[in-house]
């Protein structure tokens, strides 16, 4: 998650930076409007890669749970097979 949270962070930093660009920035308010809806626009793709990432990584991380479950209950059996002879 800490490359999540990198991001948050960056987008964050970039939003108010924005911000503050357009306070400065002496510009129509068409081009403000363009220049808002793009940065929303790679802001939301960011986030979407982000979010498969983590999506994914939670399934990879759920998948050698159960691996490691069944491995354990295998072994479980096992020893318990030899217990009893």
């Amino acid at each position: 998650m800490e490359k999540t949270d990198r991001l948050v962070w960056f987008l964050t930093g970039a939003a108010l930076g924005a911000a503050v660009a357009l306070l400065y920035a002496p510009q129509s308010g068409r081009d403000t409007r363009r220049y808002i809806s793009k940065k929303a626009k790679h802001g939301k793709e960011a986030f979407a890669d982000v979010s498969r990432e983590a999506i994914d990584k939670g399934r990879d991380l759920f998948e050698k749970g159960r691996k490691m479950a069944d491995d354990a209950a295998d072994l479980f059996e096992r020893g318990r097979r030899l217990v009893e002879g």
